[in-house]
């Protein structure tokens, strides 16, 4: 995407249409997104059964015609008929077997391979991706190299099926689901498809946490143009329409908290192009996990940064009697408005948590990759070119024509740009490059890594994360090992539309 000068990061460092829309719209499956009166909107939840330990549910894709409190009549694509989609929960050791049911209408348009595979495209085909989740990446698990493609037919289905069992030692934390397939991305996330992955375990058992109301924020960046999403079909689509921010569906809806209450608030930023700087006025926070990783302790926070894809777990207490906000910088009206009121409920907070070590051992290998865009490289609709350079970046495909290839540092799904050895402890330096389209999010799959410097800059304290924020002009340290699962995944920009124009590499764990 173009430059976001106001939107595209708001602050910048980390700190912890088309002819594809003539389908059939739907109002059947829409979930009503007004909360009984007083109550804060929360997402459909699906839980798995005690046994055996399995969730089996069904997601349905399709377009859907709802009313968005806030916002109005919307079409656009859903999971089930409603943005965000259902809440999954699950357990430890517990498998989810989903059914996808692809109910949008045939794509449009020429197919794109080869040289053309970075122009966004297929925007009715679909896959899964569980966003932060230390889950197999291969078969019919967290493998985004399948394509759920839609029916030949208007107005039929197609059906696929992923299986992801999760390992006894999963971390317990705050995760997400969205599509992940390369060309669609973008557009199928600023339709508001995705929804929140939940692993409950040990933190759910810390008394003060477990008498803490929990709380799911879902934030959901839409691009709404004459009562829907339109397609990515050009570089300036986006920009040209001010995004719509929901939280659980809603513009600015109200949370009642008592003074002296604690609140589990689960934040996600499940939108597509904006990073959120996040403040709460007259409430005390703290931080309790980052990207689904818990900390050690409580930290008490004032602001933070949430890059696209990221998430943080907040104990959030009750101060005195007013009205409040959650907002995020450079936004015009607030994510959520906060009333303290009620008879006061003193509650404590803990001072120890059952977290993952902030640590690993020193490196036996290096990497250092950089972030670069290009203006106006390419003919056509899309002209800008999102690379990833450095050690593996993707080579010319025309050897004669060296860096004046446009194709090299670019996406190619037969390209092999990383092998990273499982147990073994990798160290790579991150580099913003870019100048004019600088918002780059490093999204890592499968395997959370240690953040421990910015700008070369050691953090007083590393932090575990699996999406980051690049710094403009700056840079990332962080230190990553890989264990128990092989195959291929990605690393990429999580701005999804830098995603589906390049900003994408394939890792190989191995053995």
């Amino acid at each position: 995407m173009a430059s976001l000068p106001r939107r595209g990061v708001l602050k910048g460092l980390p700190i912890a249409a088309g002819a594809a829309m003539t389908g059939r719209a739907t109002s059947a499956h829409a979930a009503p997104r007004e909360a009984a009166e007083g109550a804060f909107p929360q997402p459909a939840t699906r839980a798995a059964r005690p046994r055996p330990r399995r969730l089996k549910t069904r997601l349905t894709v399709r377009f859907t015609e709802q009313k968005l409190p806030g916002v109005g009549t919307v079409l656009s694509r859903t999971y089930d008929g409603a943005v965000p989609g259902p809440t999954l929960r699950v357990r430890p050791g517990d498998s989810l077997e989903i059914t996808h049911v692809n109910a949008l209408p045939p794509n449009t348009g020429p197919e794109h391979h080869g040289a053309s595979l970075n122009v966004p495209h297929g925007f009715n085909t679909f896959n899964l991706h569980l966003h932060g989740m230390h889950v197999d990446p291969t078969g019919e698990a967290d493998n985004v190299f399948r394509s759920f493609t839609p029916a030949d037919t208007p107005g039929k289905t197609t059906t696929w099926r992923s299986v992801v069992d999760v390992p006894a030692n999963h971390p317990a934390g705050t995760f997400w689901y969205h599509p992940h397939h390369h060309g669609s991305t973008a557009t199928q996330l600023l339709n508001g498809l995705s929804g929140v992955l939940i692993v409950e375990g040990d933190i759910d058992e810390v008394p003060e946490v477990a008498a803490a109301e929990d709380i799911i924020m879902c934030i959901n960046e839409l691009k709404v143009s004459g009562g829907r999403v339109p397609d990515l079909t050009t570089e300036t689509t986006y920009e040209r329409i001010t995004s719509t921010f929901l939280v659980n569906g809603s513009v600015n809806p109200v949370l009642n908290i008592a003074p002296g209450q604690v609140q589990r608030w689960r934040i996600v930023n499940a939108g597509a192009l904006t990073t959120l700087y996040l403040t709460l006025d007259g409430q005390k926070m703290h931080q309790i996990a980052c990207d689904g990783i818990t900390f050690m302790k409580p930290v008490a926070v004032t602001a933070f940064q949430l890059p696209v894809g990221g998430r943080v777990d907040l104990l959030v207490r009750g101060g005195e009697p007013g009205v409040y906000r959650l907002t995020a910088g450079g936004l015009p009206k607030p994510l959520v408005t906060v009333k303290v009121k009620g008879t006061p409920r003193p509650m404590p907070m803990p001072t120890s948590l059952p977290g993952r070590p902030p640590v690993l051992p020193e490196p036996t290998r290096t990497r250092a990759l950089t972030f670069r865009s290009y203006e106006n490289v390419f003919p056509g609709a899309f002209p800008h070119a999102y690379r990833i350079l450095g050690q593996g970046e993707t080579p010319h495909a025309d050897p004669e024509a060296g860096r004046n290839d446009l194709a090299w540092g670019r996406f190619r799904a037969d390209y092999v740009n990383h092998r990273v050895r499982l147990g073994q402890v990798e160290e790579w330096t991150v580099t913003n490059d870019s100048r004019r389209h600088a918002h780059h999010p490093l999204h890592l799959h499968t395997n959370h890594f240690l953040l421990t410097k910015i700008n070369n800059r050691p953090l007083a304290t590393p932090v575990w994360h699996d999406t980051v924020g690049l710094p403009p002009h700056g840079s990332i340290t962080f230190r990553l090992r890989a264990t128990d699962f092989v195959g291929r995944a990605m690393v990429h920009c999580h701005q999804s539309q830098h995603e589906d124009e390049g900003m994408m590499q394939i890792i190989d764990y191995v053995r």
